[in-house]
């Protein structure tokens, strides 16, 4: 009896040990097994959900993600299959580019027999223009309403975006997935021709091949609603699980004689503000190459910081007004980073008031001017201020007078029409401020693919000699390049007489073209270049990619794009010191550093020729960057309507994979296989267990117990 409990005991022992080594071995055979059934889809773009005071917009899977049959629509017959004849649903459709259309979006999600869809995005634009964002953009968060300039609210008179179908502003209950690589695509079609495609109009064999997609969002229904989920969580839990985020960034701002940060400026100081915006989007999370609808307009405000940095060491005489360079984030979602600053002036938190403001000079979209045409527009509701009117005629003036010599011409839109999307517009929602913005169009934008994917460096025409290494690009002076700088010039001598400036030193201000063609490049085409390597500091190396940046707000921050632009704009503006790296990176112990004037920052420098080590310097620059969170979040006004409330909804993760899937009755089967087999087991072990006594006893023990 003692042997066969031995026995037994050993016996329960070796299946313990056996399932140790099963399960710390579990993760080699579940990947391996994993890797036989399923082919993961890495280079993938989501849509996300995002979230404002009144609903969400966006997409989203079930939380154990959404599979479906694939099947490929190249062409708008295809789709039947997909909505009425298909005989297995829920399908996943591999959608290609040029059918992505608000119209055939919203056929789809009628439909209850679509799982998601995969998009993939061509090289070469659509020929009639796509933009998936609003036809009159922050239109809600503008200055014109019905108590300013009713006419001229809701895009009344004048449509911007007339291609804008506001597919990015709708709500799909379905995970949708950007394809950014060739080669995974390829696998899918082939994947789906192997197995999908009805043969003679016959229903395609078992089995098929799937795709599973996941991107299951937190946030639900408003960005109160999560935002109230959020303050709950972080009054009653150690570590809460936070379901949104707002959308948040940084501003970037730097002025020609250096403001002190510690301090306000008295309210005799007068000071012209330029301004561009940094931020882009499109209907995929991160994809936003924001061409002309922000790359152009900042790239030509650095190189007009650049030009009137330059000239300010030649001048006859010092500038009786200052001029401030300010560049937005999050304007795209309701003008997050100008409402932001104007919040902050108001407020007594920024250096100036908006008492200081001498006026404003905005520089919109310029990439694709016709011809050399650069229109003027201004706000016909302000300028109806006699003293207003008057600045903003010397505005238009001085841009004129400037444009001398140059192959640019400006005229003004027409004083009856009110003024674009603009970050201008929130200034005037604060105070009458002379101002105007600068833009390639005169009434709709010529840019046709607004706020999309194919805002790309193609679309500004922004292209190379072929043979050309990625350093010769990166010098070539492109047409664009020579284009912007002729802008640049412009916008820097109109800046300058507006500053007071003296006529004649007007010819000493003059844009590099060499300057405008690399950042071209380091912001459209590739951000890991020599030039912006030598920019930046070693830690921040890691932001640079063999691609170009995106200017999606996003939610942590800085953003790379962020970054980029401020050591851009310090490199442009500021000065080479001799402070070692430890001085220049802690200039708290430095006497003398005005670090309330300026900012220091520790760059890499360039390779030399003759070692591969980079010669690192300290930069002095007044280049600073200050919050762009909406106030709305600051006031805890989750609902409000005079301040941004975009959020981004949190998710735990996001992935795509395709795979083969057996029929239903295939399923079946193999499910009551197992149930067979485990019943069998089960009935094996306690037949086992209550014959333990019987089945483990020996001879030997027999024998043993005679005695």
């Amino acid at each position: 009896m003692l042997l066969s409990r031995k026995m037994a005991s050993l016996f329960g022992k070796l299946l313990v040990l056996l399932a140790l080594i099963l399960q710390n071995r579990g993760d080699v055979f579940g990947n391996a097994v994993e890797q036989k059934i399923y082919v993961k889809l890495n280079n993938t773009a989501p849509c996300v959900r995002l979230l404002n005071s009144t609903h969400q917009i966006g997409c989203q899977s079930s939380i154990s993600g959404d599979t479906g049959v694939i099947h490929v629509v190249e062409v708008l017959s295809d789709l039947d299959w997909v909505l009425t004849a298909g005989p297995n649903p829920p399908y996943m459709v591999l959608l290609q580019g040029e059918l992505f259309s608000r119209e055939l979006m919203m056929k789809i999600k009628d439909s209850p027999r679509v799982a998601g869809v995969a998009v993939v995005i061509p090289k070469t634009a659509p020929s009639n223009g796509f933009s998936p964002h609003q036809s009159c953009p922050n239109e809600e968060t503008g200055v014109y309403s019905d108590s300013y300039g009713p006419q001229y609210s809701h895009c009344n008179r004048t449509l911007w975006n007339p291609l804008g179908d506001g597919l990015s502003y709708e709500d799909f209950h379905f995970p949708v997935f950007m394809m950014r690589d060739e080669n995974e695509t390829s696998v899918i079609k082939k994947c789906f021709l192997d197995h999908n495609v009805p043969v003679n109009g016959s229903v395609p064999p078992y089995p098929l091949c799937a795709m599973q997609l996941y991107s299951h969002m937190h946030a639900v229904t408003n960005s109160a609603t999560c935002m109230r989920r959020n303050d709950i969580q972080m009054s009653f839990s150690i570590n809460p699980d936070v379901v949104c985020d707002p959308l948040s960034d940084y501003n970037i701002w730097s002025s020609m004689k250096p403001l002190n940060t510690s301090g306000r400026a008295g309210p005799e100081e007068r000071v012209v503000i330029a301004t561009a915006r940094l931020d882009s989007r499109s209907f995929f999370w991160e994809i936003a190459p924001g061409g002309d609808s922000a790359v152009s307009g900042f790239v030509t405000l650095l190189s007009v910081a650049e030009a009137l940095a330059k000239a300010a060491e030649n001048l006859t005489a010092p500038l009786p007004k200052n001029i401030l360079f300010a560049f937005f984030q999050g304007e795209v979602f309701d003008y997050i980073g100008s409402s932001r600053m104007v919040y902050d002036m108001q407020k007594g938190k920024f250096v100036i008031g908006l008492e200081n403001i001498d006026s404003i000079v905005e520089i919109g979209q310029v990439g694709l001017r016709n011809g050399s045409k650069l229109w003027i527009h201004s706000d016909p509701i302000s300028r109806k201020n006699s003293s207003v009117n008057e600045e903003v005629i010397n505005l238009v003036s001085g841009l004129s007078s400037a444009s001398s010599g140059l192959n640019v011409s400006v005229s003004e839109a027409g004083f009856s029409q009110p003024l674009p999307p603009a970050s201008f517009q929130r200034f005037l929602k604060a105070r009458p401020i002379p101002g105007v913005v600068l833009t390639d169009h005169q009434s709709a934008f010529n840019n046709r693919f607004y706020e999309s994917s194919y805002d790309t460096a193609d679309n500004l025409r922004v292209s190379y000699p072929s043979g050309l290494s990625p350093e010769q690009q990166l010098d070539f002076i492109t047409d664009t390049a020579r284009s912007l700088s002729e802008v640049s010039t412009l916008v820097a001598r109109a800046l300058f007489l507006q500053a007071g400036g003296l006529q004649t030193d007007l010819g000493k201000i003059q844009a590099d073209p060499k300057t405008v063609t690399q950042m071209l490049y380091g912001f459209l085409i590739q951000s890991n270049n020599s030039w912006f390597r030598s920019l930046l500091s070693q830690e921040l190396q890691s932001i640079l990619v063999d691609s170009p940046p995106q200017y999606y707000v996003a939610v942590s921050s800085p953003a790379a794009s962020t970054r980029l632009v401020q050591y851009v704009l310090a490199n442009l503006t500021g000065t080479v010191t001799n402070l070692t790296q430890d001085q220049c990176q802690n200039p708290d112990k430095n006497t003398g550093s005005d670090k309330e004037l300026y900012e220091y920052l520790w760059v890499q420098g360039e390779v030399s020729a003759n070692t591969s080590r980079p010669g690192s310097y300290c930069v002095r620059a007044a280049v600073r960057l200050s919050k762009a969170i909406s106030p709305a979040f600051e006031l805890k006004d989750y609902r409000s309507t005079e301040y941004s409330t975009w959020t981004e909804s949190r998710w735990k993760d996001i992935r795509a994979r395709i795979f083969l899937v057996a029929s239903k009755e295939l399923e079946m089967v193999t499910l009551a296989v197992g149930i067979a087999i485990l019943v069998v087991s089960l009935l094996v072990t306690y037949f086992v267990n209550s014959k333990a006594d019987i089945l483990f006893t020996s001879a030997r023990e027999t024998t043993t117990a005679a005695y």
